[in-house]
């Protein structure tokens, strides 16, 4: 029989590109994102691809309620038996001044990439005990570990994610199932086109040079970035590595990035990453 895979934000990027490799592997999908079947047509097309997949179903999912993920969840156990591995990958980038950052703001960041990863992740848990084991593979970002100038907000989102990870797999160890962390680096995405959330407009004008040149830095590394296929590879492999490894980083500059933070002083580091944006 085959191994089943959840995946949340499935309408573009990473979690549809996730989905289409699970599928070409012999994995079910039940791939999931907030609004399927709405009648617009640019996402009838969204959808059509994933559709094309006899071993893919399609699951509206909005991980900020939980009574949407509940009502997902249980039915793609129904409908294909058991849920073996969860691909937490719903989320969205706030970039902008802190300063000109509200509470709703925030709030919105947060309820996404954290509270709904942890939503989504405790309801699967009692699924994934009471079979023996799973895995739970949540998209983080190199963000998770280091930082650059403009995302505080989607930064700490991300670090929130990594440290609830590491922790959780201690707990969950003794049932078998491993929690793995993706950490991309710049992919190319609608990261950085439409799902860009960005507050850059409000900033009070004593910031609008800084904003102005790192958006400049900010948006060539997206344009130049890796395809997101390369990280649902990256997701396939961890889906299925045997070994207790939990961090997997992916996509220039990830991986020389989270060397480079954990090798150098911070003042080092911090030159460095001044002297990219020309800060």
């Amino acid at each position: 029989m085959p191994n089943t895979v959840l995946i949340t934000g499935t309408s573009s990027g990473i979690g549809k590109q996730s989905a289409i490799y699970f599928a070409k592997q012999g994995w079910n999908v039940a791939a999931t994102m907030r609004n399927p079947d709405t009648g617009v047509p640019v996402l009838r097309d969204r959808e059509q691809d994933l559709r094309n997949y006899p071993n893919i179903r399609l699951y509206a999912l909005d991980v900020t309620q939980g009574d949407s993920i509940h009502r997902a969840i249980s039915s793609a156990i129904a409908d294909f038996g058991a849920i073996n591995v969860l691909v937490n990958n719903a989320g969205f980038g706030v970039d902008g001044v802190f300063e000109a950052m509200d509470d709703d703001t925030i709030a919105q960041q947060f309820d996404t990439n954290v509270l709904g990863l942890m939503r989504v992740t405790r309801e699967i848990i009692p699924h994934l005990r009471a079979q023996g084991g799973g895995r739970i593979v949540q998209i983080a970002s190199m963000g998770g570990r280091i930082t650059f100038p403009l995302y505080s907000i989607y930064h700490s989102s991300k670090w929130a994610v990594e440290g609830f990870s590491e922790s959780l797999r201690y707990e969950l160890k003794p049932f078998n199932i491993q929690v793995k962390l993706i950490e991309p680096g710049a992919i190319k995405t609608e990261f950085y086109g439409v799902n860009r959330r960005s507050i850059g407009s409000a900033a009070p004008p004593a910031y609008q040079q800084f904003v102005d040149t790192i958006d400049k830095i900010s948006q060539t590394a997206g344009n130049n970035g890796v395809a997101p296929e390369v990280v649902a590879k990256t997701i396939f492999l961890a889906a299925t590595d045997r070994r207790s490894k939990l961090r997997y980083p992916v996509g220039y500059p990830a991986p020389l990035f989270l060397t480079l933070r954990k090798l150098l002083p911070d003042s080092w580091y911090f030159a460095l990453v001044s002297k990219i944006y020309g800060i």
